[in-house]
């Protein structure tokens, strides 16, 4: 292959979207966010034509520019699908590329009075403006949505939450079962804020701020933590709650209850029956995860093999949390074939 950016065989429309609901959000983060729409090949020559949707939200720290990183001899997302549908491998789809990034480094993709209103802006405003603007097939049947890690967690939970838009759902190594995949990390946060910034979050956060981020070993477990928490247990005034002890690490256990209802394993009980109407879920995740979010897809799977939930695909492959983007035009073939009249 050759070493940069080909003409592809679709199009993307690149927008500025105006919210509304994330205007004045409590981190003052911006309200005008990018937005790509990806048309097919053949979407200008067919005009009556109308497809099904894939909506694909980024993990954490992720922003919609990201997309277009490229790993040595690799080719990105946006060209891999592109190759999808120009192959006829896959029927064609429109791809929305969703930005939900906060100052934080993330929103969860869930309403928080901590971040701003992310599941909001996804379900009631970007859906709804894609739909009316481009030639989409405007039913749950035919809408999907697709991400990795935190963008994967997203892909579980919206939805669960929101059975009336998405009829598929794609997840690679999204964050489940959480006591594996974000509690051992507390210990390290833990470590870090006390030999290094008093055991103070504020003081984290004015040197991350002050510098440039990650340069400093052990900036990733406090970031982590402290943004879960704005979105899984913030107070109705903002307030963040952190599910353990500054100094001891001692777990406090109700605000880890409300960090454990957040949970795609716990949650997928209560929203059975609309997990057994999904049309296609796609679940996968490296069998050498760094954040052991192989355990968590496989809880997950689990559970909706329990709950009778039988439209699933479910592989652990050889990988690990990094440079897995050659996995996602895997399960955009799954939810384009589904999802499809």
């Amino acid at each position: 292959m050759l070493p940069w950016s080909a003409p592809l065989s679709g199009r993307f429309d690149e927008v500025v979207f105006e919210s509304e609901v994330l205007k004045d959000n409590p981190l003052h983060d911006p309200y005008q966010r990018p937005l790509w729409i990806y048309l097919p090949p053949g979407y200008d020559e067919e005009p009556e034509r109308r497809y099904p949707s894939v909506y694909m939200i980024q993990g954490l720290t992720g922003q919609l520019d990201m997309w277009r990183n490229r790993s040595a001899f690799r080719k990105n997302f946006p060209e891999l699908a592109d190759e999808l549908f120009a192959s006829k491998e896959a029927p064609p789809c429109i791809i929305v590329w969703v930005d939900c990034w906060t100052s934080y480094g993330g929103s969860q993709f869930v309403d928080s009075p901590a971040t701003g209103r992310y599941h909001t802006y996804l379900c009631d405003e970007i859906v709804p403006w894609v739909d009316a603007h481009y030639r989409t097939l405007p039913a749950r049947e035919h809408r999907g949505i697709a991400g990795k890690s935190s963008g994967g967690y997203g892909a579980m939970i919206t939805p669960m939450l929101r059975p009336d838009l998405w009829g598929g759902l794609a997840t690679h190594a999204g964050d489940a079962l959480f006591e594996m995949c974000y509690l051992p990390d507390f210990r390290h946060s833990i470590r870090t804020l006390q030999s290094r910034y008093d055991g103070s979050y504020e003081k984290f956060w004015q040197s991350f701020r002050s510098r440039v981020p990650f340069t400093q070993s052990g900036d990733e477990a406090p970031m982590n933590d402290w943004c879960m928490a704005a979105c899984y247990s913030a107070d109705p005034d903002g307030t963040v709650r952190l599910p353990y002890d500054l100094q001891t690490g001692e777990l406090i256990p109700e605000v880890w209850e409300r960090w454990l209802a957040w949970d795609p394993v716990r949650m997928a009980p209560k929203h059975a029956e609309s997990l057994r109407n999904m049309k296609a879920i796609y679940i996968d995740a490296g069998n050498r995860d760094q954040y052991y979010l192989d355990l968590g897809a496989r809880a997950f799977y689990n559970v909706l093999k329990r709950l009778g939930v039988n439209e699933v695909f479910f592989e652990l492959f050889d990988g690990t949390h990094s440079a897995i983007e050659y996995r996602y035009p895997i399960s955009l073939k799954y939810l384009a074939e589904r999802l499809a009249p």
